[in-house]
């Protein structure tokens, strides 16, 4: 009995959009459940653009169309140089703010760096 690829694709796109979306789910509770900002920042872009890249890889491999697979190809490139720019902006906001709690920290370099200023 051979299957087909076309049968695989299918296969291997919905377990990528099931695991993608658990991570995503993943990220939705961790930014629930965490305690601080920077715990929820690292929450929202870890699990949730490696989710959205395997959503995207599996949607690629059910649509199999050129333009569809261009076009999803740009959302993760798009997903992959923003998630850490805006983490980043976030998390320095955050501590400014004083809204990071420093008994979670282990090393907190930006206040040695304000400290040298």
């Amino acid at each position: 009995m051979s299957t087909g690829w076309g049968t695989v694709f299918d296969v291997v796109g919905s377990v990528l959009l099931v695991v993608g979306s658990l991570l995503a789910l993943t990220a939705a509770v961790g930014v629930l459940r965490l305690p601080d900002t920077l715990a929820r920042m690292h929450a929202s872009t870890k699990p949730q653009t490696l989710g959205l890249l395997l959503v995207l890889a599996g949607s690629a491999l059910l649509l199999r169309g050129g333009l569809d697979g261009g076009m999803l190809l740009l959302a993760g490139l798009f997903q992959l140089v923003t998630a850490p720019v805006i983490a980043h902006r976030v998390g320095r906001l955050a501590h400014q703010e004083g809204l990071a709690r420093a008994d979670l920290m282990v090393v907190d370099e930006l206040a040695e760096d304000r400290a040298r200023e």
